[in-house]
């Protein structure tokens, strides 16, 4: 079962007494933020509520002797190139010593990246894949600016992570910076900040949580770090499969938004420990229709069944808690293989339908064939292949269209029987 103190105990393993997180902490964001700094820049969302959050945070950096020089609104779902060269242009208006980001993963995302492009120079196109930020800082003798990262949902865990996602609108793509270099040096999440978040908003971000530690899993089958990534996992996915239904009817229940606090933020250590694979890799060709965490959620069943000969010991972990959580009558302990994955897939289905997401491609407002083929494009791209690597059945650019195209077609139509497992 989860628990809300094993949760708290990995999330301290993760960041230590760095993390300033739980309800209530917002006006401490400036003590935290105090040694990093005088010059501060804000980049902020703006959502129903927001200012009196930011007014918060404006007082604490005041009261820790820090100097606001200014204000950049900040980046729209997804976070677009355009708003990116925006954010990109006013840091570098204002050259701050200390960047505080308050918003949801997609501010948070740009404002790393930015921060990049200030420093660096040169075009996003340039940092996309793994360790290139660091390459370049090494190269040039340059230092990033200190990153104060304000979380304000339960979702990406962007203010943990080492991750960037920006999204070129014009061919919706989304593509991703990854690396150490731009992980946040102060990470802070007032769970507070979420109580009353809309229910399609927290549903989708607490899919994305479940999406990291799932996709994690599957992944770390086999490898040294299976036994940590297991302990994640049990916590985060058991704390939203608990919890998500009762705070979707019930949103300003603290308790229940301090669970999906937790769960995503442990679904940021997750991708701390490993890498996400199918399902986030699918999720950067349908940005134009779904959210992330819908994305990832609609086609993570399908990969389940793809991948089901490879993680037996993770799908039966994750068979327990929906078991336990009453979708499914299954005993998963009694099966193996492909009749396992389908075990496990069906029920998280039935999870998503009692969130009241849709569980194929075809239900969604927009969606054609020209998503598939983009996705199958996307995948074959060099500045993805780590989303391939990170596969429990690894696949290369040429098994594209033979293994993952059969898995995009049955998350369209929502029959399983046309995925195909390798060596089978």
């Amino acid at each position: 079962m989860a628990s809300f103190e094993r949760a708290r105990a990995l999330l301290y393993e993760f960041k230590g007494e760095r993390y300033l997180y739980g309800m209530g902490v917002l006006p401490c964001a400036g003590a935290a933020a105090a040694a990093l700094g005088k010059r501060v820049v804000l980049v902020r969302d703006a959502f129903p509520g927001s200012d009196a959050f930011v007014q918060t945070i404006q007082e604490s950096l005041a009261a820790a002797g820090l100097t606001l020089v200014g204000e950049i609104a900040g980046a729209r779902p997804n976070a677009p190139r355009e708003d990116l060269a925006r954010i990109t242009a006013g840091l570098a208006e204002l050259e701050p010593q200390v960047l505080v980001s308050f918003g949801g993963g997609s501010t948070i995302d740009a404002t790393k990246a930015a921060e990049v492009l200030r420093t660096l120079g040169g075009d996003v196109e340039d940092y996309f894949g793994t360790g290139l930020v660091t390459r370049a800082l090494a190269d040039s003798g340059k230092k990033l600016t200190p990153h104060v990262a304000i979380q304000t949902a339960a979702s990406s865990g962007a203010h943990l992570t080492k991750y960037s996602n920006i999204t070129d609108v014009a061919t919706g793509q989304k593509k991703l910076i990854v690396d150490e270099a731009i992980v946040p040096f102060q990470p802070v999440f007032d769970y507070a900040v979420t109580l009353g978040a809309p229910a399609s908003l927290t549903a989708d971000g607490a899919l994305d949580g479940i999406a990291h530690a799932l996709e994690v899993l599957y992944g770390a089958a086999g490898k040294p770090y299976y036994g940590k990534m297991a302990e994640v996992a049990r916590q985060s996915i058991g704390l939203v499969v608990e919890y998500l239904p009762w705070v979707m009817d019930h949103p300003r229940d603290a308790e229940g938004r301090e669970a999906l606090g937790l769960a995503t933020d442990l679904g940021g250590y997750a991708i701390m420990l490993g890498g996400t694979n199918g399902g986030h890799l699918t999720s950067f060709s349908l940005v134009d229709i779904l959210s992330h965490g819908r994305a990832c959620a609609i086609m993570n069943p399908y990969y389940t069944v793809f991948f089901a000969p490879a993680i037996e010991e993770p799908l039966r972990l994750v068979g327990h808690i929906f078991e336990e959580a009453g979708y499914t009558k299954e005993n998963v302990d009694c099966l193996s293989g492909r009749a396992l994955g389908l075990a496990v897939a069906e029920a998280m289905v039935a999870f998503e339908k009692r969130i009241g997401f849709p569980t194929t491609l075809e239900q969604v407002p927009g969606f054609s064939d020209t998503h598939i083929e983009r996705a199958l494009t996307a995948a074959r791209d060099p500045q993805l292949k780590m989303k391939l690597e990170n596969m429990p059945v690894p696949l290369t650019a040429e098994m594209v269209d033979e293994y993952m195209g059969p898995v995009l077609q049955a998350a369209k139509t929502g029959d399983w029987g046309g995925i195909r497992n390798v060596g089978t």
